[in-house]
Parts: structure tokens; C-alpha cells; sequence
């Protein structure tokens, strides 16, 4: 049964943290959430959950969130963060940015297919930050590139973006899994699509950027898990368990095959033993040891 049918009264949001390259998960998320009829009424998401989010809304059907999957598996690090010895050069000369957006914006540009967000068959909303005045600022229409490249900048990897008299970066900054923002688009019904973050590693990933980007899957489960802890009564809500144990960084894209088979197989599960039937916050997004 889709999600929206349960209660016709009440609006679903599928809600898309941000990951890097665990972003993947995500997808494996969807393709069993797909697979079982299950779909949303609307769509929030930041940093790479703003990619995943709006190409979602562009085809909420198992045959769209295949084609997400094939995007994936072709994607390498260089597609995303096009790092090379002009970039590093450009770096040194202005002191100000380490990374070019033609990454993002070429997958934008050759993958979703409307260019204003409110042309998307599902309502898109997706978070970014204002990096003058830290706050979350939510685009609901305009530009679907300028929206994506802001919610994904990194800072100090990437240079804000200008959006409307505002220089907005990566949302993890104030709202990286956006649940409130959710419930403030009348969403009342959660179904809550985390990263997680690699759990099980021996020793921390080699490189600023790499680091920079575990740092904040690491934010991200710590604000999930305070946001939904302090939702009212009236708001369900239902968390896809992240994979555990996970290793690896999300600057890396090597095992997005792998991210993905697991996931579907752990969301399976989950649905199998009454996952949205639990208003629960799983383990794997709480401080845990292997």
C-alpha cells in the first residue's frame, strides 16, 4: 500500500539526509520502499539527500528509482569532486575554494528533467544554510541547479552559492536531515531515508576532503536523532535503519555496488518485521561500538 493511502488526511514526506558518496544507501532505501508500493506525497532533502530527493520526485516509480541505481553504480569520485592539478592550482591562487560545482551541476543537468523545483511532479524542498547567518533557508521553487549546487556545498571544499541576495552552502551546516522542515510543509507522516556513517572503521579517512565529509555524517546522525526525539505526538515517523557495520568514507565511491545490494536487503527486512509500524529511532544511528 503506498504510504499516502494509509491515511488519506494525512501528507507523507520521504526526508533525505545528506552522506557523500554514502548517498548510495539512499538509493538501495528506495528501490525496496518502491518495490512495496510504498511512495510519499512530497519530497525534503539536503546535501546529497537533495540529489536523491529531486531525482526521485522527477519519477517516484520502481522503474525511476532504477534508473537512480544505474546513475550510481556509473559514478566515480571525479564525476562528484572533480579534483586535479588546475583545481589545486585555482585553490592556492584564490584561497577560497577547492572544488568546482561542474560536477554536480553536469548530474543535474543530464539527469533531472525540469529546471525550476516547481515544476516537479512531487513537491521538492531542499535545505540549504545561509553561511553569513547560519540559518536553514528551504527553496520550494526557482532554479533546481542553483538549489542542489547550494545544498551540496561544502565548506571550504566548495564556494557558497548566490541565491536570492543570500551566499547558501551545505545544509548539514543547520539542518542536514531536515525533518522539522518536513513537518512545517504539513507533512504530519515521516518515512525518514538516513546515510549513516561508517561505523566500523579502524582509523580515520586519508584527506581534508574525506574528513571534512566524515565529520559531518557523524552531525548528521547527532541532529537526526535530536530532531525526532523532540517531534510532537501528532507527527509519525518511521527511520530506514542505515547499514552496520559500515566502513569506508563517503568521500569514496567504490562500494556504492555494495551500499546499495545491502541496503535493499536491510529495508526489506525492516519492512518484513513492521518497520512502519514502529515509531522508533534505530541503534545504528546512536553512538555504538564494533
Amino acid at each position: 500500500m503506498p504510504a499516502s493511502d494509509a491515511n488519506s488526511a494525512t501528507k507523507t514526506a520521504f526526508v533525505f539526509a545528506g552522506g557523500g558518496s554514502f548517498g548510495a544507501i539512499q538509493v538501495g532505501m528506495l528501490q525496496s520502499l518502491a518495490g512495496h508500493g510504498v511512495c510519499a506525497d512530497m519530497v525534503v532533502g539536503s546535501s546529497v539527500g537533495a540529489l536523491n530527493g529531486t531525482f526521485y520526485a522527477s519519477d517516484p516509480t520502481p522503474k525511476g528509482v532504477d534508473r537512480l541505481a544505474a546513475i550510481w553504480r556509473g559514478l566515480t569520485r571525479h564525476d562528484v569532486f572533480p579534483i586535479s592539478w588546475k583545481t589545486m592550482l585555482g585553490f592556492l591562487w584564490r584561497r577560497d575554494f577547492l572544488i568546482p560545482h561542474d560536477g554536480v551541476r553536469k548530474l543535474v543537468d543530464d539527469h533531472i528533467p525540469f529546471r525550476n523545483l516547481e515544476d516537479a511532479p512531487l513537491p521538492v524542498h531542499i535545505v540549504a544554510t545561509d553561511i553569513i547567518t547560519g540559518d536553514a533557508v528551504v527553496m520550494s521553487e526557482g532554479s533546481t541547479a542553483a538549489a542542489i549546487l547550494a545544498s551540496t556545498s561544502i565548506p571550504g571544499a566548495f564556494s557558497p552559492i548566490r541565491y536570492r541576495d543570500r551566499f547558501l552552502a551545505d545544509g548539514a551546516i543547520s539542518s542536514n536531515t531536515p525533518v522539522r522542515v518536513a513537518v512545517r510543509k504539513g507533512a504530519r507522516r515521516l518515512i525518514v531515508l538516513p546515510t549513516g556513517h561508517a561505523c566500523a572503521n579502524d582509523d580515520p579517512p586519508v584527506g581534508a576532503v574525506a574528513n571534512a565529509l566524515h565529520a559531518l555524517t557523524l552531525l548528521i546522525a547527532r541532529q537526526l536523532v535530536n530532531e525526532l526525539e523532540n517531534l510532537g505526538p501528532d507527527v509519525e515517523y518511521y527511520v530506514v535503519p542505515p547499514l552496520c557495520p559500515l566502513v569506508g568514507s563517503p568521500y569514496d565511491f567504490s562500494r556504492t555496488d555494495d551500499h546499495i545490494s545491502r541496503a535493499v536487503q536491510v529495508t526489506d527486512e525492516w519492512l518484513a518485521q513492521g518497520g512502519l509500524e514502529k515509531r522508533e529511532i534505530p541503534h545504528e544511528l546512536r553512538p555504538h561500538e564494533h
